[in-house]
């Protein structure tokens, strides 16, 4: 059965999916706000807030926090993206009261304590320089800073040292009750869960929230640039993006489709072509990634310096050839890999939880597997070639180029075999 949605009265959202049978629930609290929603001086400060609120809330210590979730055999954690930041638990199948109440006091009562935040910024700082020390996470981020210069999405959701370094106590505490406003707030609970309880634990924990009133996110708009920077590397890294449709856009699973065709499995054309036939590539992989108002198609290839060049003519070749209508078969294929993924990821719950939050905070509702599924099945070959001609059609591209100092000529040779 599809998840019924509930609104509290302050506007948290609750969705809850019940499995009969688990010995285990994962809850999963969604706020729909994030590094898209910092301006150039909060930049990384909703990373840095996802961060603090484990050093101590609700009374609790940063050790509480942990012990008290695992001593009920559970598991805690919390992520930030652009577009949203989540808090998750995992426990037994009676760790929903415990699980609900730990979480509602990190994003409503962390201790913000100024001691900590002088030493999570350090931890910070440390994580920003790994990111720049491991080439397949900067390249990413050279490929986002590209596509999109100026924007949020082009800044890395770490944010820098610098931009960190501003956030106090009080700045941070005020872009928590922003970020974290009831209205962005989901509370969605998969697994061994009773939608009466999960209802009133809601209300019990989260329907006092309040905010401080609405943070809106600029439009973003694909610009494309080349980064390419030049380090001693064993191989060259190398990501190829194009402007593609939103999450939202009619076309979202045409463009899921191009990319699992183009190079979403061993069966791709890519893999096929510049590793299996070629030899150019160790790694590659095609691969669509989507936001509220703008998307992109993306590449990513690892390989060595010298035949760089080659594989981004490769990427460029194969990815006009789409421009015509695919056969049966192959469409056929990437139909069963996309329903498969999806059905597979929906026997984890957590990752039920999570999804259905984020369909939530997208469409004000969750979705019926089965008609995501028949939508995908109604995408054609007519279609998924018009797409790809409106991709091509802006005539622009962002690439990063990481690695040896030979490399770097494989964006102006992607770019003259897409374009020329």
């Amino acid at each position: 059965m599809t998840p019924k949605v509930h609104t509290l009265s302050n506007g948290v959202r609750v969705v809850c999916d019940p499995l009969p049978g688990w010995q285990t629930v994962a809850l999963s609290v969604v706020a729909g706000r994030g590094a898209r929603f910092e301006d150039p001086s909060r930049s990384g400060w909703s990373h840095l807030l996802e961060h603090m609120v484990f050093k101590g809330a609700g009374g609790r210590s940063a050790k509480d926090i942990v012990e008290v979730i695992e001593a009920e055999g559970g598991h805690i954690n919390a992520a930030t993206g652009y577009e949203r930041t989540s808090f998750q638990v995992r426990a037994l199948k009676h760790g929903l009261d415990l699980g609900s109440r730990v979480i509602s006091d990190l994003v409503l009562r962390p201790a913000m304590d100024a001691g900590d935040l002088a030493r999570e910024k350090q931890v910070v700082g440390q994580e920003i320089a790994e990111a720049a020390d491991t080439p397949d996470d900067l390249v990413f981020e050279l490929a986002q800073e590209a596509a999109y210069a100026g924007q949020a999405l082009g800044r890395p959701i770490l944010g820098t040292p610098q931009s960190i370094g501003t956030a106090t106590p009080q700045t941070l505490e005020a872009w928590r009750a922003a970020l974290y406003a009831p209205e962005t707030l989901v509370v969605s609970a998969a697994g061994a869960v009773d939608e009466d309880e999960l209802l009133k634990l809601a209300e019990r924990d989260f329907g006092g929230a309040t905010g401080a009133g609405p943070v809106v996110a600029d439009a973003a708009a694909f610009g494309g640039g080349v980064r390419a920077v030049s380090k001693r590397l064993e191989q060259s890294n190398l990501v190829f993006l194009l402007p593609a449709v939103s999450v939202r856009d009619p076309d979202y699973f045409a463009l899921r489709l191009l990319a699992e065709m183009l190079g979403g499995g061993m069966a791709s054309r890519l893999f096929q072509e510049a590793r299996e036939a070629r030899g150019l590539a160790y790694a590659i992989d095609a691969y669509s990634e989507t936001y509220a108002d703008t998307g992109v198609l993306g590449v990513f290839a690892g390989c060595d310096a010298k035949d760089a060049g080659e594989l981004a003519e490769v990427t460029a070749g194969e990815i006009k050839a789409l421009r015509e209508p695919v056969g049966a078969e192959e469409l056929a294929r990437a139909k069963a890999q996309l329903k498969g993924a999806m059905f597979m990821g929906r026997e984890a719950a957590l990752a039920r939880a999570e999804q259905a939050a984020g369909q939530v905070l997208l469409f004000g509702e969750t979705l019926d597997p089965e008609a995501v599924a028949a939508e995908v099945d109604a995408v054609t070959a007519e279609q998924i070639a018009a797409l790809t001609a409106k991709i091509l059609a802006p005539g622009v591209s962002a690439s990063a180029i990481l690695g040896p100092k030979a490399a770097g000529p494989a964006a102006e040779r992607f770019n003259a075999a897409l374009f020329g």
